[in-house]
C-alpha cells in the first residue's frame, strides 16, 4: 500500500476531549490525529474517508443507545480510557449510554446513576462481562467443566445476585475486563508465517486451532482476551447481543461493513509532547501507523536481524532539536534495547513453562512474548497465565470478585497453581472449562498505548510505570530506575 502522510502535524487533529457519539453525522477521514496525555495518535483509514451516518460501527444497533464507537473511541486508540470515561460521566451526569446498566455498572441490579454502582468502570475502565456457566461455545458443543466455581467474595454483588449470578435461572459468571482496541486488526487475525505446520496449531498444546464457521479457515484467536470472538464478525455478533443489547441478529451486510472498517484501521503514536514528531526522516521505522500499513502481518520479530519494532539506534546520539528532546529520544533508544535485549528468567507461567521450555526459562525478554513485528503481540496463538488474575502473583483486589476454583481429581491440574486456585478472573477457562486454562489470557498488542490507560485485562496498571513494575516484581528482573523510565518512554512512543 502507498504511504500516507503522517507528519505528526496534520490539520485533521481532534482535541483530547473529543467524543464520538453514536449517531453523529461526521466524516471519519483517511488520516487523522487525536490528542492524548503524552502527545497524539495517528489513525490511517486505509480504504479512505467514510461517512459515519448510517454506518453500523457508528450507529446505535441495539436497545441501549450504544454503538461500537461508544467503547472504541478514536482518541483513545479505539479503546476507551479512564480519563475519557470520567469526563463523560461529568459531562452527562452518568446518563451516557456508555454507562448502560448491563455492563457499564458493577451489576444491573444496582441503583443506576449512582457513582458507586459504576465504580469499576469509572476507576479502572472495566466493563462487566457475564459469561454462561457451564460454558456455551460459539459452535454449540456441550462443555463438561473440569472444575467447580465458588464465589469467595463478591464486591459488585453480581455473582451472588438472584437474577444475574451463578445461582440464577441462567447461571452466569461476572468478570470485569478492559475493552481491547479496534486497531491493526489485519495483523491480529493473521496466522503465523514461516512456521508450517505450526501456524495451524495452538502453541501451548499442539491441538488444532478452531476454524471460522463462515470461511472454514483457521483463526488466530488474537482478537479477545479469552478467545471467544474467533473472527471480527463473530466478535461483532457477540458484542451486539451483549454490550448493545440487541434482541435479534445483526444483518449480514452490517457485519460485513463492520469487519471491513475494522480491518482498514492502522494506528500508532505519531507525536510526543517531549520527543516531538516521532515519524518520518531520521525516526525509528517501526513507529507510527504507516509502519503497520506497510509491514507484512504475521512475522516473528524476536531476533537481532528482525526486531519487533525495528531499530532505534538513530536516536542514541544528538537526535533532537533541543536538549530535552534529545534526552527523551536517547531514553527511548535505551528502552528499546532493554525491551529487545535484557534477558530474564520466566518461571511458573501456566501453558508456557510446562510446554517443554523448562522452568525457569532464561531466554526471554520484553520481545520474547511480545514478539510479532510492528505489533508486539505473541505470534504463536496460545493463552498463558502470567499471574495477572490469580493468587499469589496478583495482589488481592478488594474491588473485584474472588473465585475459588477446585479442579476434579481425574483431570490434569493447573501446572503451577494446583487443583485449588484463588482467582479474580478464570480467563480462558470460562470458555473451555479446562483446569489448565485457569487464569490464562491472550497476549495483547502494544500499539497506541499512550492513549488507552489503564493496562492489562483487569485494569490493574493505572499507567505504563505500573505495568513495568508488575513484570519486574513478577519475574524478579531487577530493572534499575533508569531502565524502568526508559521502558516507559519507549512504550509511550509506540
Amino acid at each position: 500500500m502507498p504511504l500516507v502522510a503522517t507528519s505528526g502535524t496534520s490539520d485533521l487533529q481532534y482535541p483530547q476531549s473529543e467524543w464520538w457519539a453514536p449517531g453523529d453525522k461526521r466524516t471519519f477521514p483517511a488520516y487523522s490525529e487525536h490528542a492524548n496525555e503524552h502527545g497524539r495518535i495517528g489513525i490511517i483509514n486505509a480504504s479512505g474517508a467514510i461517512e459515519t451516518d448510517g454506518h453500523p460501527f457508528f450507529t446505535p444497533m441495539g436497545s441501549n443507545g450504544r454503538a461500537c464507537v461508544t467503547c472504541h473511541q478514536p482518541g483513545d486508540g479505539m479503546s476507551v480510557s479512564v480519563t475519557t470515561i470520567q469526563r463523560r460521566w461529568e459531562e452527562t451526569g452518568g446518563k451516557d449510554p456508555l454507562f448502560a446498566a448491563i455492563d457499564g455498572s458493577n451489576c444491573p441490579s444496582l441503583p443506576q446513576g449512582d457513582k458507586a454502582s459504576h465504580s469499576l468502570l469509572l476507576e479502572r475502565g472495566l466493563f462487566r462481562l457475564g459469561l454462561p456457566w457451564p460454558p456455551k461455545p460459539y459452535d454449540g458443543e456441550e462443555v463438561e467443566p473440569e472444575f467447580s466455581i465458588e464465589v469467595v467474595s463478591d464486591p459488585s454483588g453480581c455473582n451472588l445476585d438472584p437474577e444475574w449470578g451463578l445461582r440464577s435461572d441462567s447461571p452466569t459468571v461476572s468478570v470485569f475486563r478492559r475493552p481491547r482496541p479496534v486497531i491493526n486488526i489485519s495483523h491480529l487475525v493473521e496466522l503465523p508465517h514461516g512456521v508450517p505446520p505450526h501456524d495451524k496449531f495452538y502453541y501451548n498444546d499442539k491441538t488444532l486451532l478452531p476454524t471460522d464457521p463462515e470461511t472454514g479457515d483457521f483463526v488466530s484467536l488474537q482478537l479477545m482476551t479469552d478467545g471467544r470472538g474467533i473472527s471480527p464478525k463473530e466478535q461483532a455478533k457477540d458484542a451486539a447481543r451483549t454490550h448493545l443489547q440487541r434482541p435479534d441478529a445483526l444483518p449480514e451486510q452490517a457485519l460485513a461493513k463492520i469487519e471491513a472498517f475494522e480491518k482498514q484501521l492502522y494506528a500508532g503514536q505519531v507525536f510526543d509532547n517531549v520527543g516531538g514528531v516521532l515519524t518520518g526522516a531520521g525516526a525509528p521505522p517501526g513507529i507510527g501507523p504507516n509502519a503497520l500499513l506497510q509491514a507484512p502481518p504475521g512475522r516473528l520479530g524476536n531476533n537481532p536481524i528482525n526486531r519487533v519494532f525495528g531499530e532505534f539506534s538513530m536516536w542514541e546520539g544528538e537526535s533532537g532539536e533541543t536538549g530535552q528532546q534529545t534526552a527523551f529520544r536517547n531514553s527511548v533508544a535505551r528502552g528499546a534495547r532493554v525491551f529487545f535485549d535484557r534477558r530474564f528468567y520466566i518461571s511458573n507461567v501456566g501453558s508456557y513453562n510446562d510446554k517443554g521450555l523448562g522452568n525457569p526459562f532464561k531466554r526471554s525478554c520484553g520481545g520474547g512474548c511480545h514478539n510479532t513485528t510492528v505489533m508486539g503481540m505473541d505470534l504463536a496463538p496460545g493463552f498463558m497465565d502470567l499471574g495477572l488474575n490469580s493468587w499469589p502473583w496478583q495482589n488481592q483486589r478488594d474491588d473485584l470478585p474472588l473465585f475459588r476454583i477446585t479442579c476434579k481429581a481425574d483431570v490434569p491440574p493447573q501446572s503451577y497453581l494446583g487443583r485449588e486456585i484463588l482467582t479474580h478472573d478464570p480467563g480462558r477457562a470460562l470458555i473451555t472449562g479446562k483446569c489448565r486454562d485457569v487464569g490464562a489470557t491472550m497476549t495483547q498488542q502494544m500499539r497506541a498505548l499512550a492513549g488507552r490507560a489503564p493496562y492489562f485485562t483487569n485494569g490493574s496498571a493505572a499507567n505504563l510505570r505500573e505495568l513495568v513494575d508488575f513484570y519486574d516484581r513478577r519475574f524478579n528482573i531487577g530493572y534499575s530506575e533508569q531502565e524502568k523510565q526508559d521502558l516507559v518512554n519507549f512504550m509511550r512512543t509506540l
